[in-house]
């Protein structure tokens, strides 16, 4: 998820009752539901060492735990210190800042988890990847629920109420305004509009004061449900997305081996499918709102056939001789190759995960995607 889900989340369950843990508890909040994404560093040695260690150790239970103990005891020093320079007894208790952290901590790999990129939690041991597919990679209805629940708990003064309504009117352009992601369905921008105005009206009510750590407590125990919610829809995608790659691929005597069913943005209704046979992938988008249970995705299917022989012997031997081809395909979930001929005879392989990046797109442009030059065939 990005960073502001995390910290919104952090910030509510310090509101909801950690805080009182200990001084500084919501600071130690904040930053604990944040700190596995401080891989983020691992982007200063280039891509291929950032997406080999990106959601890595740190995003595992053993780094978690790490750094949900590592940023308390930071508090705690960094406070004992300069409480003896300024000759007081140091107001932080450390017990209280582990389980502040802990908890808040333990909400940053469980919220990766929920959606299509996925987590490693059992590194350094296993290096196996684990899908939510539940929620997309940013999800406005988190930032509206925890954002405004945070809003009533924090919002006391005049200076907190303009910086959340400076925030509030930043998403409210980015959601509605900007035609930047031209397939959010009209409603989800109606929804939100009527979101924002309703936690603007309970704050001019005074809900947080009147029912103080039950607005964040409750907006928390809403994102369990919601993924419950989207459990359920996923299920049902998931079923009719297989059932729709198994009536594709079975007029050509293919075998489904897996499907994924991912989420788009806001629109738990509607589905991206990947289905992987023998031969080829299939990638359609699947609404739940078409009663069509049919073979084929509603606008049509694509698919990609697979290489084989001695095409895919040649994308096997890059990824066995090029460490950047073989960083790119251990985390592809569905890798799929192609190879070019230049006139002048050098050959290519395009490397894709059909998640984000289908054949086609420009390796070079394409997030997930990439090109590599191939020795000639022996």
């Amino acid at each position: 998820m990005d960073n502001l889900a995390h910290t919104l989340v952090g910030l509510a369950a310090a509101k909801a009752g950690l805080e009182r843990a200990s001084p500084y508890a919501t600071a130690v909040c904040v930053i604990a539901a944040n700190a596995p994404d401080a891989d983020i560093v691992a982007a200063l040695k280039g891509r291929w060492f950032y997406l080999q260690h990106h959601r890595g150790i740190t995003h595992s239970v053993v780094g978690t735990l790490a750094l949900a103990v590592l940023v308390p005891v930071f508090f705690y020093a960094a406070e004992k210190m300069i409480m003896r320079v300024r000759a007081k007894p140091p107001r932080t208790r450390l017990r209280g800042l582990l389980l502040a952290s802990v908890v808040a901590g333990a909400t940053h790999p469980l919220l990766d988890w929920t959606n299509n990129y996925g987590v490693r939690p059992f590194l350094p041991w296993s290096g196996k990847w684990y899908y939510g597919d539940l929620v997309f990679i940013i999800d406005p209805w988190l930032w509206l629920a925890l954002g405004g629940a945070a809003f009533l708990a924090t919002a006391r003064t005049r200076w907190r109420t303009a910086l959340w309504s400076a925030l509030a009117l930043a998403l409210t352009v980015a959601i509605v305004l900007l035609p930047v992601r031209a397939d959010l369905p009209t409603p989800a921008r109606a929804l939100w509009l009527a979101g924002v105005a309703a936690f603007a009206f309970a704050h001019r009510l005074n809900f947080g004061a009147r029912f103080g750590r039950a607005v964040p407590a409750v907006a928390l125990a809403l994102v369990p449900a919601y993924w419950c919610a989207l459990a359920v829809a996923h299920s049902n995608a998931l079923r009719r997305g297989e059932a729709s790659v198994r009536d594709l691929s079975r007029g050509r005597g293919e075998s489904v081996s897996r499907v994924a069913a991912m989420p788009s943005l806001a629109d738990p209704a509607r589905w991206r499918v990947v289905g992987e046979t023998e031969r080829a992938d299939y990638v359609f988008n699947l609404s739940l709102t078409d009663t069509h249970d049919g073979a084929t995705a509603p606008g049509g299917a694509s698919r990609h056939e697979k290489l084989s022989g001695a095409d895919a012997e040649r994308v096997a031997r890059l990824a066995r001789e090029d460490e950047r081809a073989r960083i790119f395909l251990h985390f592809a979930r569905f890798p799929l190759a192609r190879i070019s001929e230049s006139p002048g005879g050098a050959a290519r392989a395009q490397l894709y995960d059909v998640r984000y990046a289908e054949p086609g797109a420009d390796p070079r442009r394409a997030t997930f995607a990439a090109e590599f030059p191939l020795e000639p065939e022996p």
